[in-house]
């Protein structure tokens, strides 16, 4: 036999030199794996420090960065020293070494430095990993330090536990635990390992004698740990009976209150016991039989808990359920209302009329002028026509939102032009067209919501570029969008290249950034990391046009850059832009504190995460020139945003702090009322018996939509934005309302209105209909625009001649004591994607109208006039009257009176009509048309 080599050389098993050549190693993958992060954070810090938000950072940074250190440590201390203490445990039985055979050559490997070796990595690879992943949850460990202590008093009703036990320290119990138990799975599974290579398969096997000590030591003290571990987490799992999901309601039940959770503490005893048996196991002369016995009394007690359960549910809870679960669906129902808000919400009767008179026109004029005509789509694809002006133009949105125009509170519809890299021509894609030419949009578009010129096009108040105004006191003193919706790409500007700002005939009219938002290059080495960060190494740099005080604007996209700010709050998908008093442009976000721990309370979808709990405590607003943002608390009651607050103090703003100018345009969150329009559907029944039979379930209307081809369908309606005077109130205000049916019908039972304005703000209100009165619904309503036969054969007429008819949302207004539907249908060419209005459908319960114009379809509606698909054929009609009873002799003067007074009437009409006062307008129509009779009759 060959002598064999043994490995390492016992005279050269340290040496450090290569001790040396390992760390320098090590150094260079740190620097080749981690530079571009490091970069990263620096360029991180630069930019929170260009908002103001250093310390935001850093106070991240370092949660992050101690979350990290001390999960990492811990895990490696207990992988590692678990690694250790087997080993010394099984140190007699471990083989010496093993031998293999390389080129003819044996070589002999010792197992222990070899295992230590293994193990050593595999425990720093994996707390590694696991500190890397506890980063993504500092949110979670954070709130459990920075938890306020009080939390307003509430207390869950089964273990009288406050608020803050389940928002902030059950969660992150829960965290913990997990963790320790993936910890100690693993560490039993190094002990099984330890027998199985010491011999353990033989003593299993039982061909071991008795003076040889078992293997089972290291695995019995791994085995406690996992069952101390178990019973933690036993203990823990009882709280998640409050956040458990029913067919009927949520939270814990009857079998939960009377056998499930004394039955876990039952369990968690036993476990804590067969831990107590496992470590005696380890300290005696242990034996794999008690290993088995440790387990045994929690088996037991966990499936005598599953029969006696079991038991409870089918004979006791079932035959009697309503009875059994009464009062735990009355504690799911009332902190179900608590956890979204609906505790907030009033309840109002309606009565829900149908007569003209219900709708008392002449008391809702604010009402009625602001009813929106234009729907969004429509407006957006006329925008893209008419005011884009260049192809690299875009309007990605459009807002709805209430302005001082001429005095009074109108109604309008906002859109941004911003600029869209993506469609400039591609000979313009270059570097220094898209990162220091084409950095920006410009202006925005305003029109009333009601607002049509008589081609049917949108009366724009604001309008083209440069913006140009048609309203004294409204004007745009700051039009650039640096930051918006579409601004997805980071841009240089103070370079020398002249910014394009907007097309002005023949020539561009050009513009330098003056604002102070973005991070100052400075000199060659931040400049030289700026570009390896931005992969722009090759040009930046390099380029002539940059400079020292050139700047750098990231994160433009305002959605990118409020979630890089703060990414534990929940936002709105929908950004809206505000023009100040001062003529800046603004985007507002609202922003959303959510929780799935709240006792109680049932869970909803919201995007693609379950929640139980929600709240609108902040609204962020974006300066759309400099990028400034700022978070201001508007719910101070809410305990997640409290927590927040105390981590992050320089983050958030008092909301008395907002300027006045945007205070004003604050609003109801689309979002928010959506969610609890789908909650308020099953949980305004607070009666336990009601609830639990579902006897009044409502939910969202329905209306007739246009799908992704252009063809109809059904969908639940969208929250609308109305400037309207409330059923009961004095004044007017800007409110998000939702009409409900009751569930698998059509017609209407109620709608809620979230409130914007005053001390009214953030507050709703639900106005119930008589239960007794059946009250139409948008898909009636649709059903009897498509049964009338005038309007039906005008809409398929112009659906045969090159061109196609487009319906907008049909919208449901309380007016009164009535509710009044209006629907407009615009008429879209074939060969051009710019539709126009042709017809405004006006409804009551039991009234339908139509006109080419809104004047004329209200005309219609409330002051009897006919309805007419087309003003033309009416004018038309009205002067051949005139003619033909002006062709026979009459006395001049006589003729003439009545020709005067017909003008007369026709211009009193026109002008009560454009102030609002349609029933006076109607008695001036009915004069016109007995003063034309009269034409008529007139002998020849």
């Amino acid at each position: 036999m060959p002598e064999s080599i043994e490995w390492p050389p016992p005279h050269q098993a340290r040496p450090r030199s290569r001790r040396r050549v390992v760390v320098l190693l090590a150094i260079l993958v740190g620097i080749v794996f981690g530079g571009r992060t490091v970069l990263s954070y620096y360029v991180d810090v630069l930019w929170f420090s260009s908002l103001g938000y250093g310390q935001v950072f850093w106070k991240t940074l370092g949660l992050e960065l101690g979350i990290f250190l001390a999960f990492t440590a811990a895990t490696f201390i207990i992988l590692y020293g678990s690694f250790l203490a087997l080993k010394r445990a099984h140190l007699p039985d471990l083989p010496s070494g093993h031998t293999i055979y390389i080129g003819g050559q044996p070589l002999k490997l010792p197992v222990e430095p070899v295992l230590r070796l293994i193990a050593l990595g595999v425990a720093i690879v994996i707390a590694a990993a696991t500190g890397a992943g506890m980063i993504a949850e500092w949110p979670t460990l954070a709130l459990l330090w920075y938890a306020p202590r009080s939390t307003g008093g509430v207390l869950d009703p089964i273990f009288e536990k406050p608020l803050n036990f389940f928002l902030f320290i059950l969660p992150a119990w829960q965290l913990i635990t997990g963790w320790l138990l993936t910890l100690a799975v693993i560490t039993c599974l190094l002990a099984i390992f330890f027998i199985l290579i010491t011999g353990g398969s033989r003593a299993l096997a039982g061909r071991l004698s008795r003076s040889v000590t078992l293997p089972w030591r290291g695995l019995s003290i791994s085995f406690a740990f996992l069952l101390l571990v178990l019973a933690m987490r036993v203990y823990f799992g009882r709280f998640e009976r409050l956040f458990e999901d029913h067919t009927i309601f949520g939270g814990a039940t009857y079998t939960d209150a009377h056998v499930t959770l004394t039955g876990l503490l039952v369990v968690c005893a036993a476990l804590v016991l067969g831990a107590v048996i496992a470590a005696v196991n380890a300290v005696t002369r242990p034996r794999g039989r008690w290993l088995v016995a440790a387990l045994l009394p929690a088996a037991v007690c966990y499936v005598a808990l599953q029969v006696i359960g079991w038991y409870v549910s089918s004979f006791i809870v079932k035959p009697n359920e309503l009875v059994r679960e009464q009062p735990y669906i009355a504690y799911n129902i009332d902190l179900t209302r608590q956890a979204y808000g609906l505790n907030r919400v009033s309840q109002r009767e309606f009565p829900a009329e149908t007569t003209v008179e219900a709708a008392e026109p002449a008391n809702n004029q604010a009402t009625l002028q602001n009813i929106r005509l234009w729907d969004w789509r429509a407006l957006q694809d006329t925008l893209r026509q008419i005011q884009e002006i260049r192809t690299y133009y875009d309007f990605p949105d459009i807002d709805i939102d209430r302005y001082e125009i001429d005095g009074a509170t109108r109604e309008v519809m906002l859109a941004t032009r911003e600029l869209n890299v993506d469609k400039l021509p591609e000979s313009s894609r270059n570097w220094i067209n898209e990162k220091l030419i084409y950095t920006h949009g410009y202006g925005i578009t305003m029109n009333p919501v009601n607002g049509f010129t008589p081609e049917g096009l949108p009366t724009l108040i604001l309008s083209n570029m440069p913006v140009q105004s048609t309203v004294r006191g409204l004007t745009v003193a700051r039009p650039e969008i640096y930051f918006g919706e579409l601004t997805n790409t980071d841009v240089y500007v103070r370079t020398r290249q002249k910014e394009f700002n907007y097309p002005q005939g023949a020539s561009n009219s050009l513009t330098s950034y003056e604002g102070s938002g973005g991070i100052v290059l400075g000199g060659f080495l931040r400049r030289m990391i700026i570009a390896l960060d931005q992969s722009d190494l090759a040009k930046l740099p390099f380029s002539d046009d940059v400079n020292k005080d050139s700047r750098l604007l990231m994160r433009r996209n305002v959605r990118d850059r409020v979630s890089a700010l703060a990414p534990f709050l929940t936002y709105d998908p929908d950004p809206y832009i505000v023009l100040g008093d001062d003529g800046r442009l603004s985007w507002v976000m609202d922003a959303f504190t959510v929780s799935d721990s709240y006792p109680y309370s049932t869970h909803y979808r919201l995007d693609r995460d379950l929640i139980n709990y929600m709240r609108n405590s902040v609204k962020v607003v974006i300066d759309a020139y400099d990028g400034t943002t700022t978070f201001y608390v508007f719910d101070t009651e809410d305990p997640i945003i409290a927590a927040y607050r105390r981590i992050f103090p320089a983050l958030f703003k008092d909301a008395s702090m907002m300027q006045p100018g945007l205070r004003k345009h604050v609003r109801y969150p689309e979002l928010l009322l959506k969610l609890q329009a789908e909650v308020y559907g099953l949980y305004h029944m607070t009666d336990t018996e009601a609830f639990y039979n579902r006897e009044d379930l409502w939910t969202v209307a329905t209306e007739v939509g246009m799908g992704a081809g252009g063809e109809q369908t059904t969908q639940a309606m969208q929250p609308n934005f109305v400037l309207m005077k409330l059923p009961g109130e004095t004044g007017v205000e800007f409110v998000e309302i939702l009409p409900f049916t009751p569930a698998n019908r059509n017609n209407l039972i109620g709608w809620i209105a979230g409130r914007g304005d005053g001390a009214q703000y953030g507050t709703s209100v639900v106005y119930n209909f008589p239960k007794t009165k059946l009250v139409d619904g948008p898909l009636q309503i649709e059903a009897r625009i498509d049964q009338n036969a005038q309007l039906s054969g005008q809409l398929t007429l112009w659906n045969q001649q090159g061109s196609h008819v487009r319906r907008g949302a049909l919208l449901v207004i309380p007016s009164g004591r009535a509710l009044l539907y209006a629907e407009p249908i615009y008429l879209q060419a074939e060969r051009s994607p710019m539709p126009e209005l042709r017809l405004v459908v006006l409804a009551l319960q039991d009234r339908l109208a139509y006109g080419p114009t809104f004047e004329s379809a209200m005309a219609a509606l409330f002051g009897g006039a006919a309805s007419s698909t087309s003003a033309v054929a009416a004018t038309a009609q009205s002067e051949r009257s005139i003619s033909t009873s002006t062709a026979s002799p009459r006395p001049a003067a006589d003729l003439n009176a009545l020709i005067a007074e017909a003008a007369k009437d026709l211009a009193d009409y026109q002008r009560l009509t454009a102030e609002g006062k349609l029933g006076e307008a109607g008695q001036k129509l009915e004069e016109l048309k007995r003063t034309l009779d009269k034409l008529n009759t007139r002998p020849r």
